[in-house]
């Protein structure tokens, strides 16, 4: 099992055309995953890999019974691109673009939440089902198929938190980016609930960083799980005021740091590592005993 990209997940892929679009849309049809149609203006007819081209979304639900999306269009032009989806009734969209403008950040994030529609991002790595699909640009061998599902900030510690995960023998049921801007889509809680539901996942990794409050808003919904939760939190050594790798990634006024994050989720009861290499050790711990870390 999985959440939220499945088997029966319909994909297309706006800005398919474009240079960066074609090299993903042939690497995520490779790992399998269900691309039913591109999108870009004015390119109706194409085709990109034996995917049909289309001018816009509305056009390609109709045609091809899409429901999700990944975005691989530039940043001033993402607003308008995760609009369009929404309004076509898309129900996954997942926008991979970085330096999305804040406010542009502000109302994809209102126009997702007011449709029910689930938007990864901006600034995300895309989502990956192992052995199911991928939208994004995840890639697909740093993954196996598994029953822990890992919530991450940040696309290459997400890699490499799975690669510990994969090592001991675990693997993944869904691995997603939430985003690394200051404002995105998901609130972690709400993909914390859809893995509480998932019989496929016993387990869950949350991968977070300094600055916001994130996790610290996530720590009551934690408290409430019946699934252990292991976390782990980059920028133990992060300076204040200044921006660590992505935009969302800084603390200010003493506020989003390691040790907030740390004492906010551990009395939740989420067994919280110092270091990734912990990561298996302590999923090891909860799942045997099938207890959060009290």
């Amino acid at each position: 099992m999985s959440i939220l990209l499945t088997e029966e997940t319909r994909a297309i892929v706006q800005g398919a055309t474009g240079r960066i679009g074609q090299v993903q849309v042939r690497w995520m049809l490779e790992y399998g995953t269900n691309i039913v149609a591109g999108v870009t203006p004015g390119q109706g007819g194409a085709v990109v890999h034996g995917v049909p081209v289309y001018d816009n979304v509305a056009e390609a639900v109709e045609k091809e019974g899409a429901d999700a999306t990944v975005l691989f269009v530039p940043a001033p032009y993402t607003k308008d691109a995760v609009l369009e989806a929404i309004a076509a009734g898309i129900r996954l969209v997942v926008a991979v673009p970085e330096h999305v403008p804040v406010h542009d950040a502000m109302a994809m994030r209102r126009a997702a939440r007011e449709a029910g529609v689930w938007l990864l991002g901006p600034n995300t790595p895309g989502i990956i089902s192992p052995g199911i699909g991928k939208l994004g640009i995840m890639p697909g061998n740093m993954f196996k198929p598994g029953r822990i599902g890992i919530i991450s900030r940040s696309g290459t510690l997400a890699y490499e938190v799975a690669g510990y995960v994969n090592e001991a023998g675990y693997g993944e049921s869904t691995l997603l980016g939430i985003g690394g801007d200051p404002v995105i889509g998901p609130d972690i809680p709400d993909i914390l609930a859809a893995f509480e539901k998932d019989p496929g996942t016993d387990a869950v990794v949350l991968v977070g960083e300094i600055g916001g409050s994130a996790e610290e808003e996530a720590a009551p919904f934690i408290a409430r799980m019946q699934k252990p939760v292991v976390a782990y939190i980059a920028g133990r050594s992060a300076p204040p005021g200044r921006r660590m790798g992505h935009a969302g990634a800084i603390i200010r006024a003493g506020q989003g740091t390691v040790q907030d994050k740390t004492r906010a989720l551990s009395a939740a009861g989420a067994a919280v590592a110092t270091a990734i290499a912990e990561v298996p050790r302590l999923l090891g711990q909860r799942l045997q005993g099938r207890t959060k870390a009290r």
